[in-house]
């Protein structure tokens, strides 16, 4: 495989392809329109289709409806369009159906801005939608694991039947690095609940999220979360780095982490034990890849672009065992390494809190 210099939004659309999308709905919003204007462009050639819809909320049901036929289907947005398809994306989890999310982020809340955030936490983990569900999220951190993660989410929502979503933001989108594409077309077999038409060759299938007697609804609902434990049990990943002998260990996802390891090397340089552990995906939570991590540590220093929605989870999965403490930028602002360093090294003395800006 050669390496391609490409744009994180482009990289993006490129492995969709690859992995096997045949449908694409999207409506233009900045941070992620490279995504819809790549795939606008190259789709049709690919033997897909592209189509960009009145809104987003059109845009997710007929994802909603391309899913249901058994292909694999993606939309992607950023923060407020996302928050447009909460409702559809509800629905495709409660159709048992496997599609992929792209959200972009930025910053809010309402319009806010166009600069980078990762103030979506909360909503991709604990809310997407109204309803007992949930929905695997994927947080990458360089150009290439967008890549390998956007195979990863269409393989893993065809395996557990629900929708995935790749927790991007501007700045993931919008960088350049280089890349490399696996050397496969990814085509997935047919789907036997798929309304593709059956022509006497199985049941007559109806894909169906409406169920007005409470006894079955509350079995579709546990029968559905069966699958989520199988996941948690199998899914989970994290990136560990430097922990073993960690005083400090930081924690932060896809960007705020990639700057937290310059800090966390930079804090070595200066005496300091300090690690970083990143997770990959936000759900299912690495909650036991976490307690590795911070085993031997004093402290947590969670780094955030948004004010702190992955604290929460930090205490939570580590039983409030260490202080935790929060540096966090948010409005569009990117937190540098030198910040992160300064906090690191308030957290190494006397215990002292590190100041949310």
């Amino acid at each position: 495989m050669s390496k391609v210099l490409m744009k994180g939004n482009e990289a993006l659309a490129e492995a969709a392809m690859r992995a096997g999308c045949k449908c694409f709905f999207g409506y233009p919003i900045t941070p992620q329109t490279e995504i819809s204007a790549y795939l606008a462009k190259h789709m049709a050639k690919r033997g897909g289709v592209f189509l960009q819809a009145e809104s987003e909320i059109a845009a997710i049901n007929m994802t909603l409806g391309a899913a249901a036929s058994g292909v694999r289907a993606m939309t992607s947005s950023s923060s407020p369009g996302i928050s447009l398809k909460s409702e559809g994306i509800s629905y495709i989890a409660a159709s048992d159906l496997p599609c992929v999310i792209v959200n972009v982020e930025r910053g809010g809340p309402g319009l806010g801005g166009i600069q980078p955030a990762q103030s979506d936490y909360n909503q991709a983990v604990k809310a997407p939608g109204h309803g007992d569900f949930h929905m695997l999220v994927f947080a990458p951190s360089s150009v290439q694991e967008t890549v390998d993660m956007t195979y990863l989410a269409f393989d893993m929502a065809d395996k557990y039947r629900m929708p995935a979503m790749i927790l991007s933001d501007g700045l993931m989108g919008q960088m350049m690095e280089p890349v490399e594409f696996p050397d496969r077309e990814n085509i997935p077999a047919e789907k036997p609940w798929a309304c593709s038409g059956h022509k006497n060759r199985r049941e007559h299938n109806i894909i169906n999220s409406l169920y007005l007697k409470p006894d079955i609804l509350e079995n579709s609902v546990r029968d559905r979360y069966k699958r989520y434990e199988e996941a948690e049990n199998e899914l989970p990943d994290a990136e560990i780095y430097l922990c073993e002998d960690a005083d400090i260990v930081v924690t932060g996802f896809g960007a705020a982490a990639r700057i937290a390891e310059s800090a966390v090397n930079s804090a070595r340089e200066k005496g300091i034990r300090a690690g970083l552990f990143r997770p990959k995906t936000l759900y299912p939570f690495p909650k036991k890849q976490l307690n590795e991590a911070v085993a031997n540590a004093k402290a947590i220093l969670d780094v955030e672009m948004n004010m702190g929605q992955m604290i929460d989870d930090i205490k939570l999965y580590t039983e409030c065992r260490l202080p935790v403490y929060f540096y966090g930028r948010t409005g569009g602002n990117i937190p540098s390494a030198e910040e992160i360093l300064q906090q690191i090294e308030a957290c190494s003395m006397k215990g002292e809190k590190a100041e949310c800006r």
